[in-house]
């Protein structure tokens, strides 16, 4: 795997110290970053009556996030490998916070897509330059630990938002919940400026780096290849399955089953708390696997399962959330491997165009499930929901299971 490693200048006391401090100063980006992702599902129904409109509409500002991260990601990542990943990630932080006021200040349904459209912008450096960062700097012996507690970090924070934002909610109002999200992203970007030189600074190439055979690779052509083509198909897959359950279960649950939205809370974040400590399980596992696809299997197995209980059966509330929290569990085991399958693919000094483009797949997902959900809910076929679910998670299987194994993949390592 040391084929992939990114050729960054980076501070000189290596180490395991180094590597802890690099892991934190990212994980915490990306906790606020999924803060974000799941800020508006909790409160679907106060947003939609506060505005007046309905769930398509609501559901459009989701797209509205989700197209401008998807126009400009790809061009973030190439930024993020030219200027600098620190940088890129300090900003986006900043503008998020800036974005969710906009959102929950300016009056009128406009302004709140506007936010959301600002708010999709600053999305965009979250992961080009995260995995710039762990690439450039974390040990190659614990790479898969570093991923995995990269994601875990980001579904933590989409694990304990629900609670806060009905916390938040409570107290001040959904537009004090709001806000007292964008502190959270102000005061990551001041750790970031006050302790961030530990990261790695721009990008410079290596004496007699250039001309090297495959170091030439790293445009278009490399991200209209095959095996990265095959990446994007599979992070839009897994968007569009994440997407019916993670921002439509609440309401669909109750519309099929009768499921109470507190029930239903508590049980999506049994989903995304059991899918952080998969995540963590998983990064166990990538390190001493090179069969990635073999843990997406399974994973994919009891998530599908999962959703088929969800649409069709109706549970008593214990079962549910232990279903979901199964299912959370091993939906998470999944991620790491998927991070190292695009790890494996990827040339030196590429890494944040590589990220940049794959997970534009996230948010095409992100950009088409909200509103054919919506339209499902809206048009009372909240089943079909889980149906597409089902769908796209054994697309996403038949993507794992017959991607081409690149050479050189590790044996098992201690």
């Amino acid at each position: 795997m040391s084929s992939t490693s990114e050729r960054l200048h980076v501070p000189a006391d290596a180490g395991w110290l180094r590597d802890a401090k690099v892991i934190s100063l990212v994980a915490i980006a990306h906790f606020v970053s999924h803060v974000y992702i799941m800020l508006l599902p909790p409160i679907f129904v106060l947003v939609k009556d506060h505005f007046g409109v309905g769930y398509t509409e609501i559901a459009l500002a989701l797209t509205a996030y989700n197209v401008m991260s998807a126009l400009l990601q790809t061009p973030a990542g190439f930024m993020v490998d030219r200027i600098g990943a620190r940088a890129m990630l300090t900003g986006g932080l900043i503008l998020s916070g800036i974005a969710i006021c906009v959102a929950a200040l300016l009056p009128g349904y406009w302004f709140f897509l506007v936010g959301y459209a600002l708010l999709g912008i600053a999305n965009t450096v979250y992961h080009p330059a995260d995995y710039s960062i762990l690439s450039a700097t974390i040990d190659g012996k614990r790479m898969g630990k570093a991923f995995s507690i990269h994601t875990f970090a980001g579904y933590l924070g989409s694990g304990v938002t629900p609670a806060l934002v009905i916390a938040a909610v409570a107290l001040w109002g959904w537009n004090g919940g709001f806000i007292a999200a964008a502190v959270l992203s102000f005061i990551a970007a001041l750790l970031l400026i006050v302790a961030g030189s530990v990261l790695p600074r721009a990008p410079r190439k290596a004496p007699g780096q250039a001309g090297k055979p495959g170091d030439g690779k790293v445009g278009l052509d490399l991200l209209l290849s095959g095996p990265i083509l095959r990446n994007l198909l599979f992070f839009f897959c897994l968007a569009m399955a994440n997407g019916g359950i993670q921002t439509f279960s609440v309401v669909s649950l109750g519309a099929i089953h009768g499921t109470s939205a507190e029930v239903a809370n508590i049980g999506l974040s049994g989903f995304l708390l059991f899918s952080a400590a998969g995540v963590l399980l998983g990064g166990i596992i990538a390190d001493r696997t090179p069969h990635h696809e073999r843990v997406a299997a399974v994973g994919f197995a009891f998530t599908s399962t999962m959703a088929v209980l969800l649409g069709w059966v109706t549970m008593p509330a214990a079962l549910l959330i232990f279903v979901m929290s199964l299912g959370g569990l091993l939906n998470g085991m999944i991620q790491p491997s998927r991070d190292m399958m695009v790890r494996a693919v990827t040339p030196p000094g590429s890494f944040g165009k590589v990220f940049g483009f794959v997970t534009t797949g996230f948010n095409l997902g992100g950009m088409i499930a909200p509103l054919i959900y919506a339209w499902l809910m809206d048009h009372g076929q909240p089943q079909m929901i889980y149906a597409i679910v089902v769908a796209f998670i054994l697309l996403a299987l038949v993507t794992a299971m017959t991607r081409r194994k690149p050479e050189g993949t590790p044996t098992w390592t201690r």
